[in-house]
This record gives C-alpha cells, sequence and structure tokens, in this order.
C-alpha cells in the first residue's frame, strides 16, 4: 500500500508574492504551513496571524539562509511548530542584475548562498528528518531561463541553473521515498525594475500572450505531490517563454 506524504509544508520565502500564493493555496487544501521570511518578518507574522484566524495551522519563522546554522536548523524548527514535514518548497531567491565581464564577487555569492546552499541544507535536513517509511517531496522554484540561457543576470542564472542540476542530482540520490521536481515561473508579477508597460510588453512577447497566475503554482505543487511518479522534473509555468528564440519578439524586454 503506498504511503502518504505528510501534509505539512516548509515554504522558504513565504511572507510575500509567489511564496506567500504558494503558502495560501496549500493551507486552504488542508496543509500545516511553516511559514518562513528574513527581512520580511512582521509580514511573515502578519499572514500567519491572518491564516489562523481563518482555522489554518500556521507558524511563522525567522532565519537568515546565507547563515549556514539558521539554515541547518529550519526544518527542525518548523517540525516542532507543525510535526513532520512532508513537502519542502525552496522558494526563496533574489533577483539583481550582474554581468559576467564585471565580476561582482559579494553579489555572485549572494545568489549562490541563497540559490544552491540553503536549498541543499534545507534538502538533507528534510530528508535526514522525514520518518521512515513515509515519503517526501521537494520542489524548488527555479527560473525558465535556465532552458533558454541568456548573458544578463550572470550571478542568477548561474545559481538557478545549479539549483536546476541539484534538483536532478537530489531526486536520484533521494530516491525512492523521496522525490524532487521543479517549477520554472515566467513573468507573473512586475519586477523591481519594470515600469506596467514594460511588464505589458514582455507579456505581450510571450508565445501564449499570458503569464502564470499565481494561482497555478500552488495548484502546480499539488500535482506533483498527488502523482507519485514524477521525480527529477521541472514544469515551465511561463507561458512559453522558454521557447523564445533570439531575435523573434523584435523589441527590448525590460525584467
Amino acid at each position: 500500500m503506498q504511503m502518504s506524504i505528510p501534509k505539512a509544508a516548509l515554504v522558504t520565502g513565504s511572507a510575500k508574492r509567489l511564496g506567500r500564493a504558494i503558502a495560501e493555496d496549500l493551507a486552504s487544501h488542508g496543509f500545516a504551513i511553516a511559514l518562513h521570511a528574513n527581512t520580511s518578518i512582521d509580514e511573515c507574522e502578519a499572514l500567519a496571524a491572518s491564516m489562523r484566524a481563518d482555522g489554518h495551522r500556521v507558524a511563522a519563522l525567522k532565519a537568515d539562509l546565507a547563515n549556514i546554522s539558521e539554515t541547518a536548523s529550519l526544518i527542525s524548527r518548523a517540525e516542532a511548530e507543525i510535526g513532520p514535514i512532508g513537502l519542502l518548497v525552496n522558494n526563496a531567491s533574489v533577483f539583481e542584475e550582474d554581468n559576467a565581464d564585471a565580476f561582482d564577487a559579494e553579489r555572485f555569492a549572494k545568489h549562490f548562498d541563497l540559490h544552491v546552499r540553503a536549498p541543499a541544507i534545507l534538502s538533507a535536513a528534510f530528508a535526514n528528518a522525514l520518518p521512515a517509511p513515509l515519503p517526501g517531496l521537494i520542489v524548488n522554484i527555479i527560473d525558465q531561463r535556465v532552458l533558454a540561457l541568456k548573458p544578463t543576470f550572470f550571478s542568477y542564472t548561474l545559481s538557478k541553473s545549479t539549483l536546476w542540476t541539484a534538483t536532478k542530482t537530489m531526486a536520484q540520490a533521494f530516491a525512492p521515498r523521496i522525490r524532487v521536481n521543479a517549477i520554472g515561473p515566467g513573468p507573473t508579477l512586475i519586477s523591481d525594475r519594470q515600469r506596467q508597460e514594460d511588464f505589458d510588453v514582455q507579456i505581450d512577447s510571450l508565445p501564449l500572450k499570458r503569464g502564470p497566475s499565481l494561482e497555478e503554482f500552488g495548484r502546480t505543487i499539488r500535482f506533483l505531490f498527488d502523482t507519485p511518479s514524477i521525480t527529477g522534473q521541472m514544469i515551465a509555468l511561463d507561458g512559453g517563454q522558454h521557447l523564445i528564440w533570439p531575435g523573434s519578439t523584435g523589441v527590448e524586454i525590460v525584467e
């Protein structure tokens, strides 16, 4: 008989934007949720209070994922609040602009700490903490750009590409009990560098002429949760952005 994954999830970077939408969707479908934030902890705690008022089991945890010891203890802290974690969503992210011809060591380290080292530490802690023989699921939030490389956002692209490689190698290492998958978002919310008209041009450049809605991310994670034969895969929720070829749009895209 197939055992069920515990319906308790840790979602990193879940105070706002995509992480918040994922956490709210999972909670509305019966998951206990450990929210996580660092600098946005006030928003995280307010969200937790609101979700508790709606009858959900929720904890709010502060941790700096650039700090190894704080990262390493996050799974155990989450379990102390909501019980055994069956779903880990590595969502916390940074998206800063740099280029290969002007190497910035600090920015490079910042991206790799958050996108590579922290998910690796959390995934190992998750795998070691999950009570045998229960199954589990890890979902890494990556980016569709790892399927269609561009030279911009150098450290971001390299670190997300490494997380995509880690997704596949961890899927091999953690099988058969723990599955590891990923989601590659396309343009979903306006970035700090964009005006509304920039975002509209970006959406219009997509093959499907629409980007993903926030609701699609939680729904996709629940699909992965409910489909035990999928591991080592990435689903691009991107309106077909990864299919665009150089020069195909004829417009300059501000990200």
